[in-house]
């Protein structure tokens, strides 16, 4: 049961980028790996959920919170750029 919803949030993962691949915009690629972080961060926190290890997990919760961040500077850049 638990496999199949590992394997369920792969797929998932697969959506983003290859949507992401098919558009050409820079602001949909950034979407598409700041999803991809997002649900790989949730799949690092089930996995440390079922093997009983919080060291994994706060891994997760650091890839989470800190994760995007750098997506939003990048964003921010591109978009201070395109006012020049």
């Amino acid at each position: 049961m638990l496999n199949l919803a590992l394997i369920a949030m792969i797929l998932a993962l697969l959506i983003p980028l290859y949507e992401a691949w098919k558009n050409e915009d820079i602001w949909q690629t950034m979407l598409a790996f700041s999803s991809v972080a997002t649900k790989t961060s949730v799949m690092i926190l089930l996995i440390s959920v079922l093997r009983d290890d919080w060291m994994i997990g706060v891994v997760g919760v650091i890839i989470l919170s800190v994760g995007n961040a750098g997506f939003m500077l990048l964003a921010h850049i591109l978009k201070r750029m395109g006012e020049l």
